[in-house]
Order: C-alpha cells, then structure tokens, then sequence
C-alpha cells in the first residue's frame, strides 16, 4: 500500500514536471540501459544525420533510401541479393521511415517529445533483454513513465507508436514482394519461365511439376481438367475487422509504391531521381503523421460497401487478368501448348456481403441494398467501357477481305458498315456507348433511391433525358457474345496475336466480375423469417406459425411450394395489425429481391439455421415475392449444437421433393461458421465438429445424389478459423469436400493484406488456385474409428474446459469486461453494424470479433487455446497418450490444428495481460481467476511443447520468431499506454474534462496493437 502511494506520489510529481515543460530522468535502471542494434532502429534511425547534401535538389538532408554510410551498411548492385536474404534492405528502409516520422514528431511537437518516445522505446527495450526480463516486475520503469504523462501525451506518444507499426507493415509488405521478384527472376537465370513460381511447392507451377514429376504422376488431361473447371470465389465481408482508416491505408500503398521505385534505382538511377524520391517519402511520411488516425464517424453500410469494394477497382481489375494469363503460360509450359487456359473458364469469382448482409444490423435496408447493388453497376460499366475504349484505340487495322468464310468477321463488317477502314471499332464504339448508357441509367437510379431517402438530396448531374433499361446492358452475356464476336473474328482474319491481348484480358473480367463489380449475398437470421412467416398465417386466418411444430411448419410450407397460389399481394404487408416492424422490414427485402436484374444478387445466406423449415421458408419467401429466379438458400450452421446437428437436418430436407426439385443442377450450397462455432465450444472442439459435419454432410448428399458446396465462413484470425498458412490450410480439409469448389470469406484487414497492393493480390490468387488443385490430387485419407474416437474425447475434455471459465465461472464477464478494452471497442467506427446481435445479454451475444478483438489487444488471445491445454495433458497422461502422438506425427489435419494453437501461444503474452490486470480489475475475485487463466496458459505451452516435441514455441518458424522478437517492445508500448488510458477514463466516468482526448489516445493504442499483432478480429 505504502509503496503504491509513492509511486502516485511520484507519478504526480511527473506529470507536473513534463505539464512545465522540463525533462524527467528515467529511473537508474533505465540508465544503465545499451540498446543493441535491432530491426527496428526507432525514431531516431539513421537521424544521426551525417548529412548527404543533395542542394541541387532541395534543403532536405538524410534520412535516405540510398544509404552509403558506410562500408558495412552500403547497398549496391554487387551484394544486393545477399542484402534481400539477411534484410538489410529491409531494415534500412524501416531505418530511414523512423527517422523520417521522428523527425515529422519533433517539428510539430517539439523535441522533448520525441526523447519522451524515444525513452519510453528505450525502456520496452530494456525490459525485455535488460536485467529484468521475463520477470513480473519488467514492466513497471514504463508504468512509471507512463503514470508522468499528460493526457495529451498519451495520444502523442501512441500515435508515434502506431504509426510506426504502420509503415513497418508497409516495408515489411514490400519486403515480401521483394522476396517474391526476386525468386522468380532467380527461376528465370536457372532456365524456367519465372511466371509463377515453380520452386514453390505453394504455387500452381510448383503444384503442377511436383504431380508431373513426382513418383504419384497424375496425367496432363487430369491436371488440365481440374485447372480448367475449379472455381474459387472470395466473398468480402462487412465484418469490422480493419481498424486503419481507407485514407491511411492509400498511403501507405503509395509508401510501398516509393519502396518499389527505389529498388529499380539502385543500380542505375541518378542522384536527382533518388532524390525525388527521397522527397517523396519524407512527404508521405510528414502526411501520414498529420492524418487523424481515427475515424470519427461510423461508416453507413453504403460506405462501408464502396470501402470494401475498392481493391477490386484498384487492384483485382488488372492483377486477375494478368495473373491468369501467367497462369494460361505456366500451364502450356508444363503440359504443352495444347492445354492453355480456354477464355471460358472462370478459375476466381468474386462477390461481397457489404450492403446484402443485415443479420444483426438494423442499419442495411432494403434500400441500402438497392443503393450498393446500383452503385456496383455503376461502376463496372465505367470500368468495361474505358477498358472497351482503349480496346479500339489497339485494333484499329482493317484486314484484307480475302476469301475467308467468317461469320464473326461477317457480323463486324455488318455493324461497323462494308466501307468503314476500321471495322473493329466501329463494331465496339456502339459497346462502349451502351456500356456508358449503363452507367447513366445507374446513376439515374441511385438518383433516384437517394432522393427517397432524402428528398432534400441535390442530383450528381442535372436531369437529362430518362435513359430505360432496355437501352442497357442487363446481362453480362450479351456483352459477352460480342466481344467473343470480335475474338473469333480477329481470330479467323490471322490476328490470333491481337485477341490474345487486351481483349483476351477485358472478355476474362467480364467472366470474373460480370456487370455487377461483385453480386451480393444476402443474410438474415432465421427467426426473422419465421417471424414474417407467423404474421402471414395470422394475417390468413391459419394461426400462429411460430405455435406449429417443426413437421407442421414443413408440411404447410411443402403445401404452398407445390401450389401456385400468392399467400400475399404485394404491399399487403403494411397492415399494422398482423406485422410487426420486423416483419415489414423482412417481406420488403424480398420485394426488393424481386426487383433486382440479373447477377445483382448472389446467396441469401440463413445465420442461426437449426432446421429443414429454416431453409425452406426462405424459398417459399421467394416464390411469394416473385423472385424469377430464387437466389440460392444457403444454410449458415454456426454454434457447436448446429454443426453437430447439420447433417440430420439437410438429410431431412433433401427427402422433400418440393424442395430437391427446386435445385438449380441439384446443387446445394451449405456455409459452415468458424468464428462462432470457436466462441461457442472453443478452437478444438470447433475445429473437430467442423471437420466431422462436412464429412457427413457429403455423405447425407451423396445418399440423395446432391452435388454440395461449402462456403467456409472464417475469419483472419486462428481463433476465427483463420490459417496465415492459406495452401495448408486448404489442403488440410476433409477430403472429398472440396472437389474443386471452394468459396470462402475475406475479411476486414485480411482483404487490404492479401489484396491491397498487386505483387500480393497476384501471390494470394496462385496460393489458392495452386492449394484447391494440390487438394483435389492428394491422397488424404479419413481418420481412423481409433483417431476418430480420440478426436471425440479430446474435443469433449477441450469443451468441457473451456466452457467451464467461459460459461460456468461466475467470475468470468467480470473479469472479461475489466481486463480488456471490450466495452470500449464500439467507439472504434470500423463497422455499420452493432458489435452485438441483441443490445441485452452478455458474453454470448457479443459477435465473434469483438470477442476475438479484445483478447488480441492484451495479448492474451484466450479463446484461441482455452481447452486445448488440459485436453492434450489429460490424453497424454493415460493409456492412449501414444495414439495421440501418432496422430499429430501422421494426420496432417490435427497436426495442423496444434501447430496453429502453438503459433498463437508464442504470439501471446501472459506477462502484458497480468499487467492489465494489475491495473484495471479490482474485484478480488476477478484477480484470482486472471491468475488461474495465465496458469492454464502456462500448462497449455507445456503441453502443446510435449505433444510437437518442441523444446520452444514455434521454433520451426524463425520468420515468426524475428518478427516478433523486433516488434514486442513497441506493442508493449502500447500496451502499457492502452492500460493507463483506460484506468483514467474509467476512473474520470462520463463528461469528464479529458474524456475526448483519453478517448482518442485509446483507440489510437487500439489501432497500434492491431498493427503490432497483424491482426484484429
């Protein structure tokens, strides 16, 4: 106690001195603290400042991306790839953006200011390798430094932090494109074709020569047939995931963009393009430090739908078709030039839950999926129609009318006219007009539903005469028939180089993203359409829907799909007696289904599905509303109880015939939830019943001769279903549960990190191209009944535990809602939708992000090995302990799953938790049961140790190992900022006259540690 005191006393006394302006000595044991050289050099890097005079230019000095210090640090030519393999390129160019960002600190905030991060760097320094490492006590000189600083300082000093985890992430990004260029111009001095990287065994060049080559052969027709009819399709999401702002992320594009440019002058550029360049970056660097890094207001759905969509503007639009056309050259070098990528073939769809998903969010009406599905349209035709233009501007020559029979070249000449000297394009200059028509009707129609929802909204452009749907393009397939119309054509005329171009490119967007941009899915949970079913029957006279039974409920349903007869007119549903506001809402959202043109809409995905009436409601939904043709119905099993009761339920209602003859190609589509399955029964026990329900659902759907896909719903965390490890982690299926398909989830940060910048976005797409066909080819076979039981009672023991502190213990919310920043998570503004589904109840309606969010943010990342600890020891301890090694040694599956909870362990930091708890929980009990889980933690490392045969966590994985060594002091920063924010705001409680600046430094830390991690939700 007396101690506690003194250090308020002191920590008073701090605050007093820095609020007057004087430096504040660190303690002795600070001082005696050498950093040694690091990664990460911090802010002041290079700014030692031996400076380069570049006068000529500008007065700016050093830092530079050219360093010639000195002989040891010097990049040149002769040794720059030996500097890629050991990072020096990388660590200088973190060097050079430290000193460039302390340096934008000390200009607008003073010097003293920049020591204050730099001591505090220092001191996270010395607490992981000075005398007190790995002790309790390691953190206290920063819980001391931190108690002396203003609220102002606060925000200051983790601004500096979090942003520079921010370009960090964008060198490091870089760094990896390096690696990638440099690989495969390595391929390419060795002889290969260096399109796709065929020393990788994770890239479809490597995939294809391993099975040609290796002892397992697979023929060329087998290869080339699943190449040419596997799809995967990549659904973005409205998860609120991605805590930096749009505007932070672009320029930290542009800073990689520098990066790049700054390599290709390393061997031959002059001192005034380096110099510019170096301008550039000082530039961004001073910009992003002045960008408000926290977003003010809550993103509508509409904004959150154009955020989301913009990388497939900026980036996907050109890097899918470049990289299938590496793909079409990897596979005539491989197999021959007879087994190119046909045109038709569709290896990537895309499609995007951003203004179609309304399960739990108020905010998207039907309305708002008018507006994101229009404003999709929109764009698309603005982007075929430049793509179309600079088409013409290529193929402008007329070939010779020799005698060659054409039908293509026939219907050219008909459009274009017999004397017209350019047949092509005036054949495409009426495609290009109708596809700018297409744009003009959209932005009639947002026009339009932006007035509805605002009669006092102003027109983009004035009104000009109404443009109709018919003088559109509706259907990506009449666009489609004429530019194969000018493919064939060239084709017949000996220009097969030309259409192979440009037009080969624009003809595979168009198969790729239609003229939609991205169709919607839509999902709605399940009790909202039993809800709207119940009001119908009253309405009807029938009675109450949700009093029937499940066999009821089915048969009516039944009854009416086989019928032809309307339950209601439209409209009928605004009678207040019978329809609830809810149910309003949900009949109007398949009205607005009915509405919509062909490919707007994609999925109407069922959350919280439990039943065969679950399923079939939608369809009779549908059919009632007048959907010509029913988007697909695909049931969302999400908690422990649904998977496990998944395969009854579809075995149910795949015996219906109403319902079977109701398949398009008798194909169904089955989504299967990680994130809440994990939260519900924990990551083992999940992992399992996921692995378990697919297996026998592919049963039950071959019994009834259904061709079943999976939607896989993850997240981009481990504890969310997530695998950083993409190849393996499809790889590691079930098997005979792919076949081929593969549609899943991207998320929040996940979309920006996999698809942000090109050399990415082409490296991601060969991963999952290369992993779906490495998966179709290789043998895995099922689990043993031996294995099978063993995964039984280890996910039992798993469940068993973790539900025990999650559910059972009644010191848990307590401790759960002190120990982390959940309950200030809502003030981030990274999402439309609440972070609950229900705004009651506890940590059972909070959705799987926030849930996963919070733990990420101390480091403790619980939900992620919680369970798996006393699974594994109790296993071990008896007579099957010897199974269980032989299973991780042998079924890949499982082996996987431990290896990812061990990744997570060696990423977690008990040590940054306790201090939270140190901090923030009071309640005696609360305090006892944090220091149970850090000991469950510590018994959950020996034992996943025991099980790998590990002497430490992740050794195999130095990469990780690096990182993370580099980059804990700066998250323990934050850490130790974060905890002090959050004691003072809830100390201060509502109004007080800090509140707002507290607030900012808070989900500025937020953001940091997000940064620092790699990961949110």
């Amino acid at each position: 106690m007396l101690a506690a005191s003194r250090r308020a006393s002191a920590a008073a006394a701090r605050r007093a001195a820095v609020g007057a302006g004087r430096r504040v000595a660190p303690s002795p044991s600070v001082l005696s603290f050498t950093p040694a050289a690091t990664l990460y050099d911090g802010f002041s890097g290079v700014a030692t400042h031996r400076h380069h005079q570049r006068a000529f230019l500008s007065s700016l000095m050093e830092p530079t991306l050219f360093p010639t210090l000195d002989a040891s640090s010097a990049i040149d030519s002769s040794d720059a790839s030996e500097a890629l393999k050991d990072d020096r390129m990388l660590r200088s160019d973190v060097r050079t953006m430290g000193a460039l960002l302390g340096d934008a600190i000390a200009l607008h905030h003073g010097k003293d200011v920049l020591a204050q991060v730099e001591q505090m760097r220092n001191l996270a320094k010395e607490s992981r390798s000075g005398p007190n490492a790995g002790k309790e006590e390691r953190l206290q000189p920063m819980v001391d430094f931190v108690e002396g600083l203003s609220a102002k300082e606060l925000g200051v000093i983790a601004r500096a932090f979090a942003h520079f985890l921010g370009i960090a992430n964008a060198a490091e990004s870089h760094q990896r494109c390096r690696r990638l260029k440099a690989d495969l111009e390595a391929e390419g001095a060795e002889g290969r074709l260096g399109a796709l990287h065929e020393t990788k065994r994770n890239s479809t060049a490597g995939v294809l020569s391993g099975f040609l080559e290796g002892d397992g052969k697979v023929s060329k027709d087998e290869l080339y047939k699943s190449l040419t009819s596997q799809t995967v399709e990549l659904v973005l999401t409205a998860h609120p995931t991605q805590v930096n702002r749009r505007t932070l992320l672009e320029k930290h594009g542009r800073v990689q963009q520098i990066l790049n440019d700054a390599d290709a002058l390393r061997e031959t550029g002059t001192p005034y393009q380096k110099g510019l360049l170096d301008d550039a970056l000082r530039r961004e660097i001073a910009s992003i430090w002045q960008t408000d890094e926290v977003s003010r207001v809550k993103p509508s759905p509409q904004s959150e739908a154009e955020r989301g969509t913009l990388v497939l503007e900026t980036v996907l639009w050109e890097v899918l078709p470049s990289f299938l056309r590496k793909l079409d050259a990897t596979m005539k070098a491989s197999m021959g030039p007879e087994y190119g990528l046909p045109l038709a073939a569709a290896p990537f769809k895309f499609a995007s839950w951003m203004g179609g998903d309304r399960d739990g969010n108020p905010n998207v009406t039907a309305d708002v999926t008018r507006e994101v599905c229009t404003t999709n349209r929109i764009k698309a035709a603005q982007l075929l129609e430049k793509d179309v233009r600079e088409l013409m501007s290529l193929i402008s020559g007329n070939p010779p009318q020799r005698n060659i029979e054409s039908e293509a070249m026939d219907k050219v000449r008909a459009r274009a006219g017999p004397e017209s000297g350019a047949p092509f394009r005036g054949y495409l200059n009426p495609v290009a007009t109708k596809l700018a028509t297409t744009a003009a009707w959209g932005r009639q129609e947002l026009d339009r539903l932006r007035k509805k929802r605002d009669p006092d909204y102003a027109e983009a452009a004035p009104s000009g005469a109404t443009v109709l749907p018919e003088e559109c393009y509706l259907s990506k397939d009449a666009l489609m028939e004429e530019l194969l119309t000018v493919h064939q054509s060239l084709c017949d005329t000996g220009n097969a180089v030309v259409a192979d171009g440009r037009l080969a490119d624009i003809i595979r967007k168009v198969s790729a993203f239609g003229l939609t941009l991205v169709p919607l899915d839509v999902r709605q949970e399940s009790d909202r359409h039993a809800e709207a079913l119940d009001c119908i029957t009253r309405y009807l006279g029938l009675g109450s829907y949700l009093q029937w039974d499940e066999g009821a409920r089915v048969n009516w349903i039944t009854q009416q799909l086989q019928g032809n007869r309307p339950l209601l007119r439209a409209g009928a549903w605004n009678d207040d007696e019978f329809f609830t506001p809810t149910a309003k809402d949900t009949l109007e959202t398949f009205a607005m289904i009915a509405e919509q043109h062909e490919d707007s809409l994609g999925a109407y995905v069922i959350s919280q599905c439990t039943s065969a009436s679950d399923i079939m409601a939608v369809l009779l939904l549908q059919r009632d509303a007048g959907v010509k043709r029913p988007l697909r119905v695909v049931p969302l099993f999400e908690t422990l109880d649904d998977l496990n009761g998944a395969s009854s339920t579809m075995d149910q209602l795949f015996s219906i015939p109403a319902y079977v003859g109701s398949l398009e190609g008798r194909k169904q589509e089955v989504m299967v939830g990680y994130s809440d399955s994990a939260k519900d029964a924990g990551r083992l026990a999940a992992s399992w019943a996921q692995y378990e329900t697919q297996v026998e659902l592919s049963k039950v759907a071959a019994k009834h001769s259904v061709d079943l896909v999976y939607f896989h719903g993850k997240g981009g965390t481990v504890g969310r279903g997530g695998n950083p490890n993409t190849f393996e982690g499809i790889v590691s299926h079930a098997p005979g549960t792919i076949n081929g398909q593969f549609r899943v989830t991207e998320q929040g940060e996940m979309i920006n990190q996999n698809f942000g910048y090109s050399d990415r976005a082409e490296r991601t797409l060969d991963l999952y191209t290369a992993a779906v066909l490495a998966e179709q080819h290789t043998d895995r076979p099922l689990p043993t009944e031996e294995w099978k039981g063993m995964m039984d009672k280890l996910s039992q023991i798993s469940c068993d535990a973790y539900r025990r502190i999650v559910r059972g213990d009644e010191r848990f919310v307590p401790y759960f809602r002190a120990a982390t920043p959940e309950l200030e998570l809502s003030n981030l503004n990274i999402g439309s939708r609440p972070a609950k589904r229900k705004a009651t109840g506890g940590v059972e309606s909070l959705r799987a992000i926030p849930w996963i969010f919070a733990w990420t943010q101390t480091r403790l990342n619980l939900p992620t090995w919680l369970g798996v600890g006393e699974a594994i020891n109790e296993v071990l301890a008896s007579e099957d302990g010897a199974t269980l090694r032989k299973m991780y040694k042998e079924w890949g599956t499982f082996r996987t799953t431990i290896d990812l909870v061990e990744m997570i362990l060696s990423k977690s930091d008990p040590s940054i938790a306790r201090h939270y708890e140190n901090v923030l929980v009071t309640d005696p009990k609360a305090v006892e049961l944090g220091a149970e889980i850090r000991g469950i933690h510590e018994g959950t490392e020996k034992a996943v140790l025991d099980l790998a045969e590990h002497k430490t966590l992740a050794e195999e994985d130095r990469l990780l190992l690096r990182l993370m060594e580099v980059r804990n002091p700066y998250v323990d920063c934050l850490n130790v900022l974060q905890a002090e924010t959050l004691k003072r705001l809830r100390e201060s409680g509502e109004g007080g006259p800090e509140e707002e600046v507290l607030k900012d430094a808070l989900l500025t830390t937020i953001t940091g540690v997000a940064n620092g991690m790699g990961n949110t939700g």
